[in-house]
């Protein structure tokens, strides 16, 4: 495997619901601090951690059209021209393709991992180790993904069943499933069969455009036409919107037949929610994760967050509440139980039924 032919696709779309009221439409998680460092946004990180086996020319940013910007002032290291800003939301099969003929103008049989940008990971030398095994099984052919050892009979994730060895700490995929059920979940975990699927991908540029072009034939039309009229972006505007809305997943991995996965455990967080943001964050011995000055009496497991221009000018007091979910900005303030983290997309969806822009 040789590192200068490594590119990394990091895949920045997002609507901003689920961290509401710090995420907006025109900026998504990937764009917030919400891991262990508040300097440091997730997509920041997500560049950052493959640096030492990826230059940043050879990084890519797949986002849409109305994000260009804000990935712009994200990554100033990165070539504005390695942004691929999609004119429309198509799902990450044409976000995947358009970066891999992209990437195969130049390098038929570049190495190409993709990756989600708003992940945590704890680990970061271990996250290392298991992309360059993945990339190594990918310079062989394969369709390579990666499954993160389960810690619980997590319901909210897809899963990869294992199949044979085929190398050191590579398997081939037995099938991927669905998100499961809580008996079917603890199963999997009880098992050892089984891994979470965290949505990466590692492959040749060929590859992909191979298995594109069987199992999707018309994207691979769609990108054959972009690149015919010069690949700019007046013919993605033109044809982008005509592509298949479908995931690589449902799209490809899931039909094609030389598909590997390389377990991994690397402490990796999908950070889906401000219940996620409190398992990152740093909490005191009442496992509140409070900002500094603030007061807690008779007060557990709570999470606060300023995130706007008041940060650090005023005094959180905290009495008899417990696993409480407080998050301030300029203009909202979020007040719910930690346990109905996910149900935040439920004021946004108020909020754009009454036609007040805070969404």
């Amino acid at each position: 495997m040789s590192a200068s032919r490594v590119h990394a696709v990091i895949m920045a779309g997002g609507s901003g619901t689920r961290f509401w009221p710090a995420s907006r439409e025109r900026f998504p998680k990937q764009f917030l601090p919400l891991g262990s460092d508040p300097r440091e946004s997730l997509l920041a990180a997500t560049v950052r951690r493959v640096s030492p086996i990826v230059a940043n020319d050879r990084v890519w940013i797949a986002t849409g059209a109305h994000l260009r910007e804000p990935t712009f002032a994200a990554l100033p290291q990165i070539p504005k021209v390695n942004i691929l800003a999609e004119p429309v939301a198509r799902n990450t099969a044409p976000c995947v393709g358009w970066a891999t003929w992209t990437i195969a103008n130049s390098d038929p049989d570049a190495l190409v991992m993709v990756l989600p940008s708003d992940s945590y990971v704890t680990d970061e030398p271990g996250f290392r180790q298991v992309a360059e095994r993945a990339l190594d099984a990918a310079s062989k052919g394969y369709l390579v993904t990666v499954g993160i050892v389960p810690t619980r009979p997590e319901t909210g994730y897809g899963y990869i069943e294992l199949g044979d060895a085929i190398g050191d700490g590579v398997r081939r995929v037995a099938r991927f499933v669905e998100k499961p059920n809580r008996q079917v979940a603890e199963s999997y975990l009880a098992g050892g069969a089984h891994l979470w699927n965290a949505g990466m991908f590692f492959f040749t540029a060929r590859a992909m455009k191979e298995a594109i072009a069987t199992h999707l034939p018309a994207l691979k039309e769609c990108l054959d036409a972009v690149f015919a009229e010069g690949g700019g972006d007046s013919a993605v505007a033109k044809h982008f919107p005509t592509m298949p809305k479908i995931s690589i997943d449902n799209g490809v991995m899931e039909k094609a037949a030389n598909i590997a996965v390389v377990p991994g455990d690397f402490g990796w967080n999908d950070v889906g929610s401000w219940e996620s943001a409190w398992d990152l964050a740093t909490r005191d011995v009442s496992g509140n994760a409070l900002p500094q000055g603030s007061v807690a009496i008779d007060a557990e497991r709570n999470l606060v967050r300023e995130m706007g221009a008041v940060a650090g000018k005023r005094v959180y007091a905290l009495v008899g509440v417990s696993d409480l979910v407080v998050v301030e900005t300029d203009d909202a303030v979020l007040i719910l139980p930690r346990a109905r983290a996910q149900d935040v997309r439920l004021v946004v969806e108020q909020l754009k039924v009454r036609g007040q822009g805070r969404t």
